[in-house]
């Protein structure tokens, strides 16, 4: 649902009524991931998807029941080996489907408009809802802030709600969108009963360091990635909004100076183009050690050997280089500058997501991955 947020935060403050329908669980392959969401609003108007396309046509008419004066339900959809074109996922693998109505008057509107509008901001939060345990407490959502404050409900029981808070919060710490249980103690009927919680949190970093033509490119590959991009080079000739319209951010300073005093995190992609020892070798010797996702650095394979050992010279051990991977990007036989912030691109995000990078074709090999926590580090060097 937070993934269509600035859209539905639109409608809640147009006062609209509306249902969404939410991926709550995949099992095998699928298109969309949990979270993944398709609302439908009185006029019939649609955004989102939760399919691709396989399922939505059904998907929409349980929306439009929801409108309708229907409870909140949930549905599951899968492949039919005897009619693989009727209602189903003909990838092979089965999605479970949230849908829960949002109409003027439900106690639980403003909960939802609230998580919408800081959602649809970039602000960090969660939604848990309840995705599986008696009817009538389908749905019902509990909105939970970083400093673990909540409001909403999940079914007029306080200790419940407590323990959902305080383990949404986890999950928002961790910036995850999954299922948790709440076990039988506290819960209605003695029945243990399934959250979906969903985390927004602001747009990942891209910190691109080196105001080069392959950064211009690269600027527009992680915007279309979704990552917050800050361009950060020396040279104020060379860092201008004329030269990177699409970042989010131009910094004039050294490299190393900047990355020690700005923020980055575990989803943080650090990319070094100066091919400068004077600029790459002082950064790199913080970059390797900070928890962040990914660090790539561009050079030839002269350069990269060359690189390893002005780093070991001051101070940088064989282990903490034994991650630093060479070329960085995957083998695309790129020569552009916009071919080459693909490979990069491409290599971030098989990095994140667990991928190996080969053609899908002839490899065995799933296509959807788990999704996992994020690696500590990815360390590559370019040739």
């Amino acid at each position: 649902m937070l993934d269509i947020a600035e859209e539905l935060s639109r409608w809640a403050g147009q006062g609209r009524d509306f249902a969404v329908a939410t991926v709550v669980a995949v099992d095998g392959s699928a298109p969309r991931q949990p979270g993944a969401a398709l609302a439908v609003d009185r006029d019939g108007t649609v955004i989102g998807s939760v399919s691709g396309g396989c399922v939505e046509g059904a998907v929409y008419e349980l929306c439009e029941r929801a409108l309708d004066g229907g409870p909140a339900v949930r549905e599951r959809f899968g492949y039919g080996d005897d009619d693989a074109f009727a209602v189903g996922l003909t990838c092979g693998g089965a999605i479970d489907v949230l849908v829960a109505p949002v109409r003027a008057g439900d106690p639980a509107r403003a909960v939802l408009a609230t998580a919408l509008a800081a959602a649809a901001r970039g602000e960090a939060a969660a939604v848990a809802r309840v995705a599986d345990g008696p009817a009538e407490l389908l749905g019902h959502p509990l909105l939970v802030r970083p400093d673990g404050s909540y409001e909403g409900g999940l079914g007029g029981h306080p200790e419940l709600d407590r323990t959902a808070a305080a383990e949404s919060r986890a999950m928002l710490d961790a910036g995850r969108t999954g299922t948790l249980t709440i076990g039988a103690e506290g819960a209605r009927c003695g029945r243990p009963l399934t959250l979906f919680v969903e985390s927004s949190v602001p747009p990942p970093r891209m910190i691109v360091f080196g105001a080069v033509d392959f950064a211009a490119a690269l600027v527009r590959a992680g915007k279309f990635l979704g990552y917050h991009v800050t361009v950060c080079d020396a040279r104020p000739v060379f860092t201008t909004r004329a030269r990177f319209p699409e970042a989010d951010e131009l910094v004039v300073d050294w490299p190393h100076r900047y990355l020690a005093t700005t923020d980055v995190d575990a989803r943080t992609a650090l990319c070094v183009l100066t091919h400068d020892p004077k600029f790459d070798v002082p950064l790199l010797e913080r970059a390797l050690r900070l928890p962040v996702a990914y660090v790539g650095a561009m050079g030839s394979r002269r350069t990269h050997l060359e690189r390893n050992e002005r780093l070991r010279e001051v101070g940088v051990t064989d282990e903490e280089l034994a991650g630093l991977h060479s070329p960085i990007g995957l083998d695309l036989g790129a020569r552009s500058p916009e071919e080459t912030a693909l490979s990069i691109a491409a290599e971030i995000v098989a990095a994140l997501r667990g991928g190996s990078g080969v053609p899908l074709k002839g490899a065995h090999i799933p296509i959807h991955h788990e999704a996992g926590p994020p690696p500590t580090r990815v360390v590559t060097s370019m040739a």
